[in-house]
């Protein structure tokens, strides 16, 4: 099913849902929802470990071996033993005893693969599971492709997540200011950043989804394409997540594709305890959760990260910009998505706050996002990009402008209530930006109405520090029809007339009803 799938709608998550939702039982979703993640991580891993093992078996004459482990790691694919395979799993599934069969199974993937130690849930056997509902659950999770090559170019274990995560949100009982960051939008910060060398730091990574892309960029230019013809260079890995169900999907997600990453030793609220405190980092990539209300602001009043202003405690928006801002490096770039908010809110103080970043000279770049791009909520978001330095040698002096794009006309439609964004649109406002700041061989940059422009620090104050790029960028140049001045009035004052006589007409046979009935006079 999920092979026919590239986009987010998979075809099977609701399906997969009400098994899960089904299993549930006397157990809340908290606890649930490590069940069920636990399983899908189970299969994506096992189906890899398949596919190698089939490979290895065709080439068993010229001496590969199956049953090596070394074989797997060397291609960074887990070493799973023999009583944590799938196949194991589904020939047990109706066995009463398959709750402690699973457990054993994540015991034993541990115990062979060091990385995951301590990651995996373990709570199979518990007598709240209804052992009959894990059994089915196991047999149609048994039916999905999750972990071959094929799926796994299509992150279909985070697009899994991402569905799971808004439905365990909403059993919950609560909104959930944790969003999966669809895949076309960190492609996009990943691309406009370029974080070829250096530092990468998101303090509220989610799945690990900015880490994995991060890492892909690298790989995709290492022969030089974009990058002047260096050879690939290092990228170091700094995470951190309050979550810990998803702290340990993003420990997850790094061990399944062999990146190194420092997440910290547990999860950790990284505004209440900082797990890299003394980390200045190149690259800050991230996607807070929007709007959140629930940060406990009240506690931090006099915190050392606030030096543009503090942030009020009904909304950790410009807390999350702050603390983004503290830990980057003196040439540092931080690119991260927020709601639409944040570029014009006025209330609580957030418009001094603006005013401060952007007087302080360190907005580089917004752009506008299309609507409909998440799966798990409708909140029309932006991007922000941030500089530290605009005159870092790196780049051309872009000291007192920045660049708007108003992106909001992009994207397609993949099913009535998704849009993407195409691989011609991350290119086309990437590359803007690109021209715009200097990139070697990135092209000469020019304003296009309705689409970007380079503006000034004082085109931002006269517009009261608002950051909103439909307001900069103006409108798109109508194209000429052909159409003589005198013909095209003439035909639509004659549409004019038309449309006023059919009005006419049906304003009289609605008064003739209404006399009928005894209303017309």
């Amino acid at each position: 099913m999920a092979k026919e799938n590239n986009g987010a709608n998979l075809g099977f998550e609701s399906e997969l849902w009400r098994a899960a939702d089904a299993l549930r039982s006397n157990m809340d979703a908290a606890e649930y929802k490590h069940v069920v993640l636990g399983l899908i991580f189970l299969k994506y891993i096992s189906d890899a470990f398949e596919e190698q093992h089939a490979t290895l078996e065709a080439e068993r004459a010229s001496g590969a071996d199956p049953e090596d482990p070394d074989e797997y790691r060397a291609v960074n694919i887990f070493w799973v033993p023999k009583e944590a395979r799938w196949s194991h799993l589904q020939a047990n599934a109706k066995q009463p005893t398959i709750g402690k069969i699973v457990d054993d199974a994540m015991l034993a993937i541990e115990r062979d693969n060091p990385t995951l130690k301590g990651v995996l849930p373990k709570e199979y056997a518990h007598p709240r599971l209804d052992k009959q509902r894990l059994g089915q659950l196991i047999d149609l999770i048994g039916n999905i492709g999750l972990g071959d090559k094929e799926n796994r170019t299509k992150d279909v274990l985070g697009r899994v997540y991402e569905y799971f995560l808004s439905q365990f949100a909403s059993a919950e009982g609560k909104k959930g200011g944790q969003f999966y960051t669809p895949r076309c939008v960190v492609r996009l910060l990943v691309e406009m950043l370029a974080p070829y060398k250096g530092r990468v730091f998101d303090p509220c990574c989610g799945s690990g989804g900015m880490f994995v892309q991060s890492v892909q960029f690298v790989k995709a230019h290492a022969s030089g394409n974009g990058n002047g013809g260096r050879a690939k260079a290092a990228v170091s890995i700094f995470g951190q997540e309050s979550n810990h169900t998803t702290w340990r999907l993003a420990k997850m997600n790094l061990a399944i594709r062999g990146i190194d990453g420092n997440l910290g030793k547990e999860h950790a609220d990284s505004f209440h305890r900082d797990l890299h405190p003394d980390l200045k980092a190149d690259f800050v990539l991230a996607n807070p959760p929007f709007n959140d209300s629930d940060w406990r602001g009240e506690l931090l009043k006099d915190d050392k990260r606030w030096k543009y202003g503090t942030p009020p405690t009904s909304n950790a928006n410009f807390a999350w910009v702050q603390h983004f801002i503290h830990h980057l490096a003196p040439t540092g770039l931080a690119g991260f998505v927020l709601a639409n908010g944040s570029m014009s809110s006025n209330q609580s103080g957030e418009g001094q706050i603006r005013k401060a970043i952007i007087e302080a000279d360190l907005v580089d770049c917004m752009v506008a996002l299309p609507g409909q791009l998440f799966y798990s909520t409708q909140i029309p978001v932006c991007l922000w990009f941030v500089a530290r330095d605009k005159k870092n040698g790196r780049f051309r002096d872009r000291r007192g402008q920045t660049l708007f794009i108003d992106a909001r006309k992009l994207g397609t439609m993949r099913d009535r209530v998704h849009r993407e964004l195409t691989d011609e649109d991350i290119h086309k406002i990437s590359s803007t930006y690109h021209a715009w700041r200097g990139d070697e061989s990135a092209g000469d940059y020019e304003d296009i109405p309705g689409f970007c422009r380079n503006a000034t620090l004082d085109d931002i104050r006269h517009h009261n520090h608002i950051l909103t790029p439909g307001r900069y960028v103006g409108a798109a140049e109508v194209e000429e029809d052909g159409e003589p001045f005198e013909k095209k009035m003439a035909r639509l004052a004659a549409q004019l007339r038309e449309q006023t006589e059919q009005s006419e007409k049906l304003d009289q046979i609605i008064w003739a009803n209404l006399e009928d009935i005894g209303y017309g006079g």
